[in-house]
C-alpha cells in the first residue's frame, strides 16, 4: 500500500503533467488517484468504473475515468500490463519498482515476481545486440499451483 507521502507526490506531479499539456488538474481527476491506489495494483478499466461508480460517496462519472486512467497511462503511473481473452488488465505503477507476471489462464490470478538473473540476461542481450532498451515487459501464462491440484483431484 502507497504511503500518504507517495500519493501526494505523484497527484502533485500529476498536477504539473496536466498543466504542460493545457489541461487541467481538476479535483475529480485527483479523485480518480485515490481511487486507483486504493483499489488494488491489478485492474481492467470496466471493473475499476463498476467498483468507483458502485461507491455512494463518488461523483467521478464513467468518462472521467476513462479519460484519467489513459492520462495516467501517458504519465507513467498506469501501465497496460497483460492482454488475455479480450481484456486488458493495467496496473497502477506509481511508487512501485519493475517486476514482472505469472498468469494463470484458468482462474486469471496475476503473480508478481522479480528475477535478477532474468533482469541481468536481458541487459546481456541487448548489450550484445548494441541495443538501447527504453521498456520492457514479461509475461508467463501458464496454471498456478492451486489450479494444478484442483485438476488432480
Amino acid at each position: 500500500m502507497m504511503s500518504k507521502e507517495e500519493l501526494k507526490h505523484i497527484k502533485n506531479s500529476f498536477k504539473k503533467f496536466l498543466k504542460d499539456k493545457n489541461l487541467k488538474p481538476t479535483k475529480t481527476r485527483l479523485e480518480v488517484i485515490d481511487l486507483i491506489a486504493s483499489y488494488g495494483s491489478h485492474f481492467e478499466i470496466e471493473e475499476l468504473v463498476n467498483w468507483i461508480l458502485s461507491k455512494n460517496n463518488t461523483s467521478v462519472s464513467r468518462s472521467t475515468i476513462y479519460r484519467t486512467v489513459k492520462l495516467l497511462q501517458e504519465f507513467g503511473a498506469v501501465r497496460e500490463i497483460i492482454k488475455i481473452n479480450n481484456r486488458t488488465i493495467y496496473e497502477f505503477m506509481a511508487g512501485r519498482s519493475h517486476h514482472d507476471h505469472l498468469i494463470c489462464v484458468e482462474c486469471k490470478k496475476i503473480i508478481e515476481f522479480v528475477d535478477q538473473e532474468i533482469e541481468e540476461l536481458q541487459d546481456q542481450v541487448c548489450e550484445e545486440y548494441d541495443f538501447t532498451p527504453i521498456n520492457h515487459r514479461l509475461e508467463i501464462f501458464g496454471v498456478c499451483s492451486e489450479c494444478k491440484n484442483k485438476g488432480n483431484k
